[in-house]
């Protein structure tokens, strides 16, 4: 029997939709900029290498008038930024503290 291994201890999900019928969308509101900066930024922390975090561009999350989104697992914490300082936010308090950041969550 194969052991059942988990193999992130968390799993991001950026939102990176765009839609093209004018409706709001995550694209329109950085995601594609604030993807780089949290990919880099964990990869600087050395996060990505340990195999903690994984990092994934995902289509529609169904929450752009929330956005732009992320959502981390297997928390299952739905986080929405409006910039740089707040992705930074996001890793140092929940992906390297272990803490929600109430601030920032939907």
């Amino acid at each position: 029997m194969t052991e059942n291994k988990q193999h992130f201890g968390q799993h991001l999900f950026i939102c990176m939709n765009q839609r093209d019928d004018g409706r709001e969308c995550c694209a329109e509101k950085g995601a594609h900029a604030a993807q780089k900066h949290l990919k880099a930024r964990v990869k600087e922390l050395g996060l990505s290498r340990s195999g903690d975090v994984r990092i994934n561009q995902s289509g529609c999350l169904g929450r752009c008038e929330e956005g732009p989104v992320l959502v981390i697992y297997p928390q299952g914490t739905w986080y929405t930024y409006v910039d740089n300082h707040d992705i930074d936010e996001i890793i140092d308090e929940h992906l390297v503290g272990g803490k929600i950041v109430e601030r920032l969550k939907i």
